[in-house]
């Protein structure tokens, strides 16, 4: 596996800044394995693609800005 592989190009004016004020209209991109085809759908649709053995892990945290400095040895 390569890390590069994990690149993809997200312009900043895409990146959510303020949660919104209507939490049910938050984005949905769904990726089918099969055809490779892309939908877009919002969160509350998120019902419709899991299984009753899924496991579905909710992350209540806060993102907080901060940034990492290290250096390759």
């Amino acid at each position: 596996m390569n890390v590069k592989d994990f690149y993809y190009d997200l312009p900043k004016e895409l990146i959510a800044q303020d949660p919104l004020a209507d939490r049910s209209s938050s984005r949905l991109l769904v990726l089918h394995q099969n055809s490779g085809e892309l939908e877009h759908r919002r969160f509350a649709d998120i019902l419709d693609y899991l299984l009753p053995e899924d496991c579905l892990v909710i992350n209540n945290t806060k993102v907080i800005p901060a940034r990492l400095f290290g250096e390759r040895w």
